[in-house]
């Protein structure tokens, strides 16, 4: 089931080093801990993996000002770190905002809570595309 969705095979493996690193420290650290263990376990699965990445946003094409995104894994997935008492809607639209921002079409929200969670969003460039045209519309693209 896990290969019918855009870049699983990247999502499965953070994932995995995901409850890694929970089965490890359990929860009550700081977002910055956790994302510093993970990292390492990513790495250990060989995984390129940027950490503290900014995230431009543009405005009518003027840039109104940035994100930094918690990790960016293989250049095609963004990582978005909590440490709450559980996930929330404004968590959910953070991670589908970086996504807007920028070319990469799928994102993984990770919760470090009492009880671990994760949300996996995909927001893709066709939608991209319809969104823009519906706010340019004199703009053309082409595939």
């Amino acid at each position: 089931m896990e290969g019918n969705y855009l870049h699983s095979n990247i999502t499965s493996e953070i994932i995995k080093a995901f409850y890694e690193v929970y089965n490890k420290l359990g929860y009550g650290f700081l977002e910055k801990v956790y994302q510093n263990a993970l990292l390492i376990e990513l790495r250990k699965l060989y995984l390129d993996c940027k950490p503290v990445y900014p995230i431009d946003v543009y405005y009518e094409g003027e840039k109104i000002g940035s994100y930094i995104a918690d990790i960016i894994v293989e250049n095609c997935v963004i990582v978005e770190l909590k440490a709450a008492e559980s996930l929330c809607e404004e968590h959910e639209a953070q991670l589908v905002n970086y996504l807007k921002a920028t070319n990469i079409e799928v994102g993984i929200l990770l919760n470090f809570g009492k009880k671990p969670s994760f949300k996996r969003k995909v927001f893709s460039k066709e939608y991209k595309q319809l969104n823009s045209a519906r706010e340019n519309p004199n703009q053309s693209y082409s595939s």
